[in-house]
This record gives structure tokens, C-alpha cells and sequence, in this order.
């Protein structure tokens, strides 16, 4: 994968996990799952604004706005669930302030690249993944 089109912070992102022994990169994304960014309060009260990815065993929803050509992801994922958590954050913190376009060009294969997949299974990847593909949906239909 090149970085021609992993946006800065996502990259960032990346090389932390991928800087660390396997062992610790779980640690990691832990750390993520305490750091989702809260849902504003516009969006608090109005779960038909989310979408349920289908893709996460937990129950995961997510949210992106386009104001004035800036994207802002939201998501919600249970605190019982910190692995799909952090995957989560990963991503409404590595998109939030991209433009359409750098959202667009996120490679897909984004979530194999931090180094997670020996440490969590194939189909939290894959959730992380279909997390990704939704917002990118969303995008499109929102720009």
C-alpha cells in the first residue's frame, strides 16, 4: 500500500500501531476505544440519522456530516465492546476535517494496514472495514 492517499492523521495513526511489538498494539487500540469522540448533542436524540453497520457484531452506527466541503464522521459503539470501539474511533478521529475527496481516496484496505490482524480476528477487521465502506457511501451521498 502506498501512502499517496492515507490522509496525515490516519497514517499517524497507523505508524503508532505499527511502531509497537505485536503484543502491545491491542493495548493500543484500547486507548482508542476511550478516546471516541463524544456524539454532539444535534445528533444525540436522533438514532434514524445513524447507520447501523452491518458488518460489526456490536452494535455500531455512524453518522457523517459535509459542512462547507469538511467531513465529520460520528460514531457509537458500546463500551462493552472496545475492540470495535477503538476501530471506531480510529476512524471518526482520522476523517473528521477531510474533505470529501480525502475520505474518498482512504484506501479500503486501511484496516489491514496497522498491524491489528494477527491480534484481533478476520471479522473484526472485517468490521472495521465495512465502517470504512459506509462512510464512504455516506460521503458520496452527502456532498
Amino acid at each position: 500500500m502506498t501512502d499517496t492517499h492515507v490522509p496525515e492523521t490516519l497514517a499517524e495513526f497507523r505508524d503508532e500501531f505499527l511502531e509497537l511489538p505485536e503484543g502491545d498494539r491491542l493495548e493500543l487500540l484500547l486507548e482508542f476505544a476511550n478516546e471516541l469522540p463524544p456524539v454532539p448533542d444535534h445528533l444525540a436524540d436522533h438514532p434514524e440519522m445513524y447507520e447501523r453497520v452491518a458488518e460489526c457484531q456490536s452494535p455500531v452506527f455512524i453518522n457523517i456530516e459535509v459542512t462547507d466541503g469538511v467531513v465529520a464522521m460520528h460514531a457509537t459503539a458500546p463500551p462493552e465492546a472496545p475492540t470495535t470501539r477503538g476501530f471506531a474511533s480510529i476512524l471518526a478521529q482520522g476523517i473528521t476535517g477531510l474533505s470529501p475527496d480525502e475520505v474518498l481516496a482512504i484506501p479500503n484496505d486501511y484496516p489491514q494496514s496497522i498491524g491489528l490482524t494477527r491480534a484481533v480476528s478476520p471479522l473484526r477487521i472485517g468490521g472495521m472495514t465495512g465502517m470504512l465502506m459506509r462512510a464512504k457511501n455516506q460521503v458520496i451521498q452527502k456532498r
